[in-house]
């Protein structure tokens, strides 16, 4: 499909627009060049003619039609679909791969919850999205370096902090906080009585009393201040929090087959940048870009006010996740090189933060356009009001996992010989098409229905139809017949045929386009429509036993194969059987 797509771009100038078509009855590749042409249909006859002397050309296209107001069409020949056929069959998980981008490096940001906070639906997005994101980029040839910016750090810590030294232990079991007069009190209780779902409960125990007491919040600064100036204390308490914490992340991060590259698998959270931001602050000093704003705070601003000013420093000297964000792409690009490309998956309210953090890394000749990315997703939120762990209206991610795996066994087909495994497979597999089927962008309504449908457009029904190809060749190998000769002579293929070999050979290009734009829901949409087309075939059309069983098992072959592939760049397994 390269080939064919690169032959053309050659010759109407590398410069135009040619795509996949929408609609198969219109060719493979489309291109609306003569459109802006005064005389679009007489530009495209003219175009159309040179493409026809094209003998290189016309050795891989079957046809060349001008359709509409101006549009050019092409059809791919025969010969050529069976190549690809057979390369499928011949390269297997490594179809679709390409070395285009080989040498670049790009590290991909994903996940970064924050510590003494339990998962919640709300991380779902940029852990799957980020994930598919890296998995695409890889795809294409990128070198990935896949990074979790834990906030194991900010003034969270100083809040919790705080109420942790109010707890009680001997009160545990029915009440969480001490009188307030007791706020100065060094801790007393031991931290094993707490966990995390615990922490959870201070936390928004603080933010209801800090609306009534104004102060807490000076307080909660205090403690975090101390923390930074590495009091014995608040550093033990801290520790606590991120151990009982990554425990419970890694459960998660197991379940949902989500794995990170850097610092050992850990990623790098915002403490690693502790000592790393001061040199940020001086660099930014004597390159004149650090002001004071009127109550001492130390903040840059922007070119004709591009954008309103970065604060990098409290008054109080305290750091933000500026500050932190600025040391962590230092870092970042002075290890990976100065070419290397980030990108950030974080919910769209931060854009104007990104935004400014970026040109700030342009004022300081750090990146230049297009080397940082940010990637938005929407959020999940009930009709009436959005998600919001200080309230404490949130869903647990792990009682959603669960669930999906119980709504799994009992619509799981037949005995299987490892059910928990499929369960979980199943499952799992639902959350992850279910989120990445859909733009990023736009909010969720969260509804458990639709976040663990199995049904239609589902992750369920991509691994039942992956299993039914595999279940076509157990029959065929059990039945004695061989699959591997490939002989297509004298093909005379049906419209259901065509379509879907003229279908799977888009995959490649179609991961290209996906990585490209960082849209994993475009390998979806793929996806879904290779596997209504096969299931189409499938019903219609007899494979074993037929004159052209060669060709169908293996046109079954590619189609389970494409699709394996294709659930892999998601995240998402394929079982044998379901």
């Amino acid at each position: 499909m390269f080939e064919v797509k690169n032959r053309i771009l050659k010759v109407i100038g590398e410069e135009a627009n040619l795509n996949l078509t929408d609609n198969l009855d219109f060719g493979d590749y489309s291109t609306n060049i003569a459109l802006k042409k005064k005389n679009p249909k007489d530009e495209a006859n003219k175009i159309k003619d040179k493409l026809l002397n094209d003998e290189d050309l016309m050795k891989l296209v079957e046809k060349i039609e001008v359709a509409g107001p101006g549009f050019i069409n092409f059809w791919i020949k025969k010969d050529g679909l069976i190549e690809e056929l057979e390369r499928i069959a011949k390269e297997k998980e490594e179809y679709g791969k390409s070395k285009t981008n080989e040498g670049k490096k790009v590290v991909v940001e994903y996940s970064s919850p924050n510590i003494a906070k339990p998962f919640t639906v709300g991380h779902l997005r940029s852990t799957l999205i980020g994930d598919a994101i890296a998995n695409l980029l890889e795809v294409i040839g990128w070198k990935v370096y896949r990074d979790n910016h834990l906030g194991d750090w900010g003034t969270q810590f100083g809040k919790l902090i705080y109420m942790i030294k109010r707890f009680d232990s001997s009160r545990a079991e029915n009440s969480l906080l001490r009188e307030p007069s007791a706020s100065s009190r060094s801790f007393s209780g031991s931290l094993h009585d707490l966990d995390l779902k615990k922490l959870v409960n201070m936390y928004v125990e603080f933010h209801k009393e800090a609306e009534k007491d104004k102060s807490l919040e000076d307080r909660a600064r205090e403690e975090f201040k101390k923390l930074e100036q590495g009091d014995v204390e608040n550093r033990k308490i801290w520790k606590f929090c991120i151990d009982i914490s990554m425990k419970e992340f890694n459960h998660i991060y197991s379940k949902l087959g989500i794995k990170f590259t850097e610092n050992e698998g850990k990623g790098y959270g915002e403490s690693f940048f502790e000592d790393k931001m001061q040199p940020v602050i001086k660099e930014l000093q004597d390159k004149g870009l650090l002001k004071e704003g009127k109550e001492g705070a130390k903040m840059i601003e922007f070119p004709e006010e591009k954008f309103p000013p970065l604060m990098i420093l409290k008054k109080d000297g305290a750091t933000l996740y500026s500050t932190r964000d600025l040391a962590t792409d230092k870092f970042r690009l002075e290890r990976y090189g100065r070419d290397v490309v980030i990108v950030n998956e974080v919910g769209a309210e931060q854009t104007l933060y990104f935004q400014q953090l970026f040109e700030v890394e342009k004022m300081l000749n750090w990146v230049k356009e297009g080397q940082r990315v940010h990637v938005r997703h929407g959020h999940f939120r009930f009709k009436d009001k959005k998600m919001s762990t200080r309230k404490g209206n949130v869903i647990w991610l792990d009682s959603v996992i669960r669930t999906a795996e119980e709504k799994a066994n009992r619509i799981r087909l037949g005995k299987a010989s490892e059910p928990a495994k499929i369960d979980s497979q199943v499952g799992i597999g639902a959350l992850k098409w279910n989120e990445l089927k859909r733009d990023p962008i736009g909010d969720i309504i969260f509804d458990w229905d639709e976040i663990l449908n199995m049904e239609g457009n589902s992750g369920a029904y991509m691994q039942y139809t992956y299993a039914r190809t595999q279940s076509v060749l157990e029959k065929a190998k059990k039945a004695k017949r061989k699959t591997e000769k490939n002989k297509f002579e004298n093909l005379d293929l049906n419209s259901e045929e065509s379509d879907l070999m003229r279908y799977l050979c888009r995959f490649g290009e179609i991961s290209a386009i996906a990585a490209k734009s960082y849209s994993p829901n475009i390998v979806c949409n793929y996806l879904y429509n290779l596997a209504q087309k096969y299931n189409t075939f499938y019903n219609k059309h007899k494979m074993i036993g037929s004159e052209q069983e060669d060709f169908r098992l293996s046109l079954n072959m590619a189609v389970g194969q494409i699709i394996k592939n294709g659930l892999f760049v998601l995240g998402i397994d394929a079982p044998n059987k379901m």
